[in-house]
């Protein structure tokens, strides 16, 4: 076993430990889309452009993929907390990969976001929500939407690193409840202003949403707006990508560097 699976896998032991004994965070961002499956659905559905039942459905992707795009701010308050109490200092001073101690923290992270999906899904079926697509089609989103979860997690770790304080990463990463608001989450963007459609089907958050709805089945893909909506499968692999070649360097050499 090479030296980063070695240390990788020790620091995946070590997170993992440490969201057993703080669940706080993991329990809020778990509960928060159930409440909102249950409240959009059931106060505002009628309301909306999918009107009741159809609604949910329509929801029940999108609130998938916002809770994947919460790895921001997990990423983002995990390592701002260990590296502003002198954890990651005392991990440089081992002799371990300097990718492993991040890299165990996106891992672990994974792990806790595939077992904490399965109550969402499950009250997604509850309430109305289907899996009209094959088995194939649906193992391909839930790979989707774990890859997406993974490429923001690095985001928010990145983040973490450079934050000031563990209260500055607490509230930027309150702030980034706003990203699936700008999206196709929640709402159809077709009605919205031209400039503000714009700028929702670029969000990464509509690219993974329309290949949600698509893998399973649900809504079809629109026939016009931005490239990563309608072919949505590309534009969210495309999107994780970039991400993920992007962000994860850039963490793992700022916490090589010691936060600099």
């Amino acid at each position: 076993m090479s030296a980063l699976a070695y240390d990788g896998t020790a620091m995946l032991g070590r997170n993992l430990r440490r969201m057993r004994h703080s669940p706080g965070l993991l329990i809020l961002t778990q509960a928060m889309p159930i409440n909102m499956l249950l409240f959009f659905g059931y106060v505002f559905g009628s309301a909306l452009a999918h009107p009741g039942q159809e609604y949910r459905a329509f929801l029940v992707p999108g609130l998938l993929v916002a809770t994947a795009a919460n790895g921001i701010m997990t990423g983002m308050f995990q390592a701002a907390q260990d590296s502003h109490r002198g954890v990651m200092d005392r991990f440089r001073t081992l002799p371990m990969s300097r990718a492993a101690v991040p890299l165990g923290q996106a891992a672990a992270d994974l792990v806790v976001t595939a077992v904490g999906m399965v109550p969402l899904i499950l009250v997604g079926l509850a309430v109305g929500w289907r899996i009209d697509g094959s088995a194939l089609e649906a193992l391909g989103a839930v790979g989707l939407l774990l890859l997406f979860r993974f490429a923001m997690t690095w985001v928010g770790i990145l983040l973490g690193l450079a934050s000031r304080s563990e209260e500055a990463a607490g509230q930027l990463g309150a702030a980034t409840f706003m990203l699936p608001l700008l999206s196709n989450a929640y709402i159809p963007t077709d009605n919205l202003p031209a400039w503000l459609r714009t700028i929702a089907e670029w969000n990464p958050i509509s690219a993974v949403t329309t290949a949600m709805r698509d893998l399973f089945g649900n809504p079809p893909v629109p026939a016009d707006g931005a490239w990563p909506v309608t072919h949505p499968v590309a534009g969210s692999l495309a999107w994780c990508a970039l991400l993920i070649a992007v962000f994860l360097p850039l963490a793992v050499r700022r916490y090589a560097h010691g936060g600099r």
